[in-house]
């Protein structure tokens, strides 16, 4: 039997980022952690992340305040060797006048956001937990949670590793595995689900011209486009999409060969950002919003796509997770500087209830958005159109809707 402070069951972008977040301090705090994650990690010996190019990658857009997050975490330098800056966001619906346009050098920001692979982002964080652990940090893996159950004072929580069974004590388990945590449903956590009736399929696709590290929010009759100005890979530029299709448009469109794919988007985004030269692998997954019912128990914490999925509309779901870990990151360091229990449920409460109302907001602004650009109402088109205009001619309009893309509409994280 092992006994830790915290144990996060995850190793992927929140949980790893969780972890980072508090080994700076751990030290001085006498915080004893664990990390458990299902796929095997990287070699120990690997001293530094290394980047695998590769066409088909999927990516990330970090807000602009995630930057802030990073760097305070220690891992924005390493990061960044392969990060692309967002310098342009264009919004825009397709056949209607109305074009907003937001840029770093007006909000005086150096960009207003970041294009990162996932693999990169999840080697960075691995490879810094691994530099950096000590004697308060143990990373298990591969390993596969079979049971969590209350015990007095927190969790305790049952393993496979290598085929043999082990039992960790923890004053607060922290549940980051996703939004298809089968643990999740196995200890009776259930979630309220609304379908978009709608899938998103996500590809990288090459132009045939620089995509000057702009990214494109493009409103059409079937589904909102989302393009991502991404790292080039072989002199080819990449951009990764997002486009949002109907359940019934899915099979069509999935059915394409590449030359016809190319042709349907550029029919249907238009020739702002260029013209289509090449698409690599497409996946696509269904659109919903899901909500855990429970996101705290006594000595239990569940953070990220095991909390919440929403739309993608607006790019802020990891945005979001990760402000879920910086607040609770800071309510571990200052209730274990009070030597307060960190399971405390009284605690844990007050934590969800104010990351309640962030999600709330969040959800709220995705939702809204997709339900004005969605409408087949004439008045509401007008507007739209109208809407986009005047964002473009009024900064202080646009002051403020870029700071909510940024991430920079919220509170100032903290990381005591």
């Amino acid at each position: 039997m092992q006994g830790y402070d915290l144990v996060i069951i995850g190793g992927g972008m929140v949980g790893a980022s969780l972890a980072a977040a508090l080994l700076p301090l751990a030290e001085s705090l006498q915080l004893r952690m664990a990390l458990i994650e299902a796929q095997p990690l990287p070699d120990d010996g690997q001293s530094e992340p290394r980047f695998v190019p590769s066409y088909d990658a999927r990516s990330t857009a970090l807000a602009q305040g995630v930057r802030t997050l990073y760097k305070r975490m220690g891992i924005w330098s390493a990061l960044s060797e392969h990060l692309t800056p967002i310098d342009t966001i264009h919004v825009s619906e397709r056949g209607r006048f109305g074009t907003t346009r937001l840029r770093a050098e007006e909000e005086s920001v150096p960009a207003l956001g970041y294009v990162v692979e996932n693999h990169w982002l999840g080697q960075v964080l691995i490879s810094h937990l691994q530099q950096h652990r000590s004697e308060y940090l143990d990373l298990i893996s591969p390993a596969e949670v079979t049971g969590l159950s209350p015990i007095e004072g927190g969790q305790q929580v049952e393993l496979q590793v290598n085929g043999e069974t082990r039992t960790l004590e923890a004053q607060l388990v922290v549940m980051a595995d996703g939004g298809r945590s089968a643990l999740r449903e196995r200890i009776g956590i259930h979630y309220s689900e609304k379908a978009y009736g709608q899938h998103a399929l996500v590809a990288n696709v090459s132009l045939d011209r620089s995509h000057d590290n702009i990214a494109y929010e493009r409103f059409t009759e079937g589904g909102p486009i989302a393009l991502l100005p991404g790292e080039a890979l072989n002199g080819r530029p990449r951009c990764g999409l997002v486009w949002t299709l109907s359940d019934e448009a899915l099979d069509e469109v999935l059915a394409l060969d590449d030359a016809a794919f190319l042709q349907r988007l550029q029919q249907t985004f238009g020739f702002r950002a260029g013209r289509f030269v090449a698409v690599g692998e497409r996946f696509h997954y269904p659109l919903k919003l899901a909500l855990a019912q429970e996101q705290v128990r006594s000595s239990l914490v569940i953070l990220g796509n095991a909390a919440h999925a929403l739309h993608p509309i607006a790019g802020q779901g990891y945005n979001l997770a990760l402000r879920g870990v910086v607040a609770l990151a800071d309510l571990i360091i200052e209730r274990r500087r009070a030597g307060l229990a960190l399971g405390d449920i009284e605690g844990l409460s007050r934590f969800v209830q104010e990351r309640q109302q962030d999600q709330q907001r969040t959800i709220g602004f995705s939702d809204l958005t997709l339900r004005a650009f969605t409408s087949d109402n004439s008045l509401l088109r007008l507007g739209r159109g109208a809407g986009l205009q005047l964002l473009d001619v009024c900064p202080a309009l646009k002051t403020v809707f870029a700071r909510a893309a940024m991430g920079l509409d919220q509170p100032a994280a903290r990381l005591r």
